[in-house]
């Protein structure tokens, strides 16, 4: 099973509690925010609820189609934590108790330890640690697939511990405000488009704002493209451009 698409990334929420409205998600929209900033290519989020099949065949199929897979929820001592051996599932792998882990679950609840919280301690055989800029708790993987828990603050502690490891080429990104519609601009933006394969374009209408009627956006890896793209779509625009960014 080999990695995806490079620099690509995909998101698992994993968990009833989303599905079912209980839980407000925070991961995603974080990790979409810092995945951008690092240069990745974040391709598909998804939703799914706490059943192994389920999380099995959505880990198995990210990991093959992205180079990046990073997974939310689903890690404690609870009926419901089945995220381990979901991805364990996905390889053909089973689940073991990794020796380190339980140390350090020992060692953090000493005489308070529920033989429930050594459930922490198992992951599927053959994933390793990730070890971040932080003496913590490492963050455990299974080849290309990220295990991360569902809690906010711990999931951005642990993915902020390693997220140097994922920096790739910057994004370049210019907005250009217009006071016309989307209507008026539609032609020109499809020649942009068409002359500018390697610029994403994306046209945004703003109904109550007082200044502009449409935001466009372009970005590319290629800032020199982003450039010559804006360029030529602020000449095409003419007087109705407010602003570019």
């Amino acid at each position: 099973m080999g990695l995806g698409e490079p620099g690509s990334a995909g998101i698992i929420l994993i968990g009833d509690e989303i599905l079912s409205g209980k839980v407000v998600d925070e991961n995603a929209r974080f990790l979409i925010e810092e995945l951008r900033e690092l240069g990745v290519a974040l391709r598909r989020v998804t939703v799914i609820p706490d059943v192994l099949d389920e999380i099995a065949a959505t880990v198995r199929d990210f990991s093959e189609r992205f180079e990046h897979v990073f997974t939310s929820g689903g890690v404690g001592p609870t009926h419901d934590d089945l995220t381990m051996e979901g991805v364990a599932r996905a390889f053909g792998a089973r689940v073991v108790r990794h020796p380190e882990l339980e140390a350090l679950l020992r060692g953090y609840y000493g005489a308070k330890l529920e033989d429930r919280n050594l459930r922490m301690a198992e992951v599927p055989e053959g994933a390793h640690f990730v070890h971040g800029d932080q003496p913590t708790w490492p963050v455990i993987a299974m080849k290309n697939v990220y295990i991360l828990p569902g809690i906010p603050e711990i999931f951005r502690r642990k993915f902020k511990s390693i997220r140097e490891r994922f920096r790739a080429a910057p994004y370049f990104l210019k907005s250009v405000f217009t006071s016309d519609e989307e209507g008026r601009i539609a032609g020109e933006l499809d020649r942009v488009v068409a002359a500018w394969p390697r610029v994403q374009v994306g046209s945004y209408p703003k109904l109550d704002h007082p200044e502009y009627k449409v935001k466009v956006t372009l970005e590319s890896k290629q800032q020199a493209d982003v450039e010559a793209a804006t360029a030529d779509l602020v000449r095409a625009l003419g007087g109705s451009v407010v602003r570019v960014d």
